[in-house]
């Protein structure tokens, strides 16, 4: 069962720390209360944890057709693995 992350639509919460995560079933609905303080509340989406075999390494990214891009400054991303789109991208 995967773990989700939830955090208030407020954006903080004095009573449960603004986060918190549950474990749910795929099947599952979405959690729309905290069950601590009774706000409203919204599934986020987080990086997922992964190393061994289905550690994401510049190789495999490339061999499966992806393209990694990394900060590289302010606003600026540059290409790290792969060959598709642009050297760097540039967001404002």
């Amino acid at each position: 069962m995967p773990i989700y992350e939830y955090a208030p639509t407020s954006g903080h919460c004095e009573k449960c720390n603004g986060r918190f995560e549950l474990m749910q079933r795929l099947a599952d609905a979405k959690l729309t209360r905290c069950p601590t303080c009774g706000q409203a509340c919204e599934r986020r989406i987080s990086a997922v944890a992964l190393g061994g075999k289905y550690a994401v390494t510049d190789s495999k990214i490339r061999q499966s057709g992806l393209t990694q891009y990394k900060k590289s400054g302010k606003g600026v991303y540059e290409r790290t693995a792969g060959t598709e789109g642009p050297e760097h991208l540039f967001r404002g």
